[in-house]
């Protein structure tokens, strides 16, 4: 659903520009909450994560594909705060070395495919979360709602922004009831990778994933066909566990989802391209301002093998967004602490 240039006329590219740059600005303070020694760096990978999985688009009806959005996922395991600047940094990295997503539309991209699915999901998955048994299982059909809704929800409001700022003179209904129909499709792919991905972490490390904070229903075990209580592990305090292996596993199936199983990925048009040139919304659009970006179509410049051209920039792409968002994200973490620290040796007057 990356939104390019063209599709959005300026005032309205303008606003959704301020509206990104405070929701960032609200998510870095909000992030200082969420960030500890353990999760900044995994927060890195989750946006590494969530550009590997946009390369694998999905068909969804004849001629039509999708792909992740990412904003379910990033909050649902790192937090809201935190799932926010983590589209935004895959989205950042996207429009500046592959071409892809309007520089001019970078503030509707972030709105739209961040900010609205973050907070459409977070909603729905807490609102779940809390009606729902308390176990890991109900943390993943949270998870698998939340996202689901999530992506109609974000292509609902692509269209509002474009009804008051849309470049073309097409009928809104139409535009709105196609969006909507193909996003539901690909909300389900969406539902599917979020629910799977948060409950393979949960299964293995659920202190990591933030929306399973205080999950306390217990182990289950099946013994002669009754399900009783695991009995309890030694305890281990939750700072001396190790997030390495999580942290290797995760990278390395990263890159080798964008390096390798990306090739296989479908070749039709996403949800938006299709709409777009179904409806008449492209009519305007104009040539990006990295087009000439030695990685632009998710391609190496100068490689004539395709599959080694599209592996390499994927692989560039993971390593580039790993590195961008770990900075990001420590910076974040290093202010919570320094601010911790100010506030623990401050005298107060007399």
């Amino acid at each position: 659903m990356h939104v390019p240039d063209g599709f959005i006329d300026a005032p309205v590219s303008i606003a959704a520009g301020v509206a990104a740059a405070g929701a960032v600005a609200v998510s870095l303070r909000g992030a200082r909450r969420e960030l500890d020694e353990r999760t900044a760096p995994l927060a890195g990978l989750v946006a590494a994560f969530i550009f590997a999985v946009q390369m694998l688009n999905f068909p969804v009806a004849a001629g039509t594909s999708g792909h992740l959005l990412g904003g379910a996922l990033a909050a649902i395991l790192v937090g809201p705060y935190t799932g926010v600047l983590c589209v935004s940094v895959v989205l950042l990295m996207q429009g500046l070395l592959f071409a892809d997503g309007g520089l001019t539309a970078l503030g509707v991209n972030i709105v739209t495919m961040g900010v609205v699915t973050v907070v459409v999901a977070y909603a729905v998955f807490r609102a779940l979360v809390k009606l729902l048994p308390d176990s890991r299982r109900s943390v993943t059909v949270a998870a698998f709602a939340g996202a689901l809704l999530s992506v109609p929800a974000a292509a609902a409001f692509f269209t509002l922004l474009f009804a008051v700022g849309g470049t073309t003179d097409v009928p809104i209904a139409k535009v709105f009831g196609a969006m909507v129909g193909v996003h539901v499709l690909i909300g389900i792919g969406e539902a599917v990778i979020t629910a799977a991905t948060v409950g393979a972490v949960i299964a293995v490390r659920p202190d990591l994933v933030h929306g399973a904070r205080g999950l306390s229903a217990p182990l289950k075990l099946r013994v002669g066909g009754e399900l009783v209580d695991a009995p309890a592990p030694a305890a281990v305090p939750v700072a001396a566990r190790s997030t390495k292996p999580v942290w290797i596993t995760g990278l390395v199936a990263a890159l080798a989802l964008a390096g390798i199983v990306s090739f296989y990925a479908s070749s039709s048009p996403d949800g938006l391209e299709k709409v777009a040139a179904d409806q008449g919304i492209d009519q305007k659009v104009t040539e990006h301002a990295a087009a000439d970006s030695p990685l632009a179509d998710y391609s190496v410049k100068d490689v004539s093998d395709a599959r080694l051209s599209g592996g390499l920039a994927g692989v560039i792409g993971v390593g580039a967004t790993v590195l961008v968002g770990t900075g990001v994200f420590w910076t974040v973490r290093r202010r919570r602490a320094a601010d911790l620290t100010a506030a623990s040796t401050a005298v107060p007057a007399a």
